[in-house]
């Protein structure tokens, strides 16, 4: 599997667990430009959130959530400002999650996330 398609795998369980949770998905891959993606954008309550997925194989080299660099951020952060320009939108928030497969599925969801 390569890695687009595991990267997408890791996002499609992440969507599962956030509807489980009674997440709306509104959005997936929101491209502002090469560089700018917002991986999820879903609605809780009165609230859009902005979702970034990392998904890894295992902790070997590291915790997803070790994986999203200062760069990662900056670039989420300008999708997320074009997005609230172009849908005027007011109250949100910056989630991540991080997707370890083996040795068992493990999804750790952090809200609220400060970049």
């Amino acid at each position: 599997m390569n890695y687009r398609k595991f990267g997408n795998a890791g996002e499609d369980l992440a969507c599962r667990y956030l509807q489980k949770q009674g997440y709306e998905i509104l959005e997936r891959n929101k491209h502002y430009s090469r560089f700018c993606e917002i991986d999820i954008i879903a609605k809780h309550k009165n609230t859009i959130i902005f979702v970034e997925v990392k998904t890894r194989k295992s902790n070997s080299f590291g915790s997803p959530l070790e994986a999203i660099t200062p760069s990662k951020y900056a670039n989420i952060r300008k999708g997320i400002q074009f997005y609230r320009s172009e849908n005027k939108i007011k109250t949100y928030r910056i989630d991540v999650i991080g997707i370890t497969i083996t040795p068992e599925i493990k999804i750790e969801h952090l809200k609220n996330i400060q970049i």
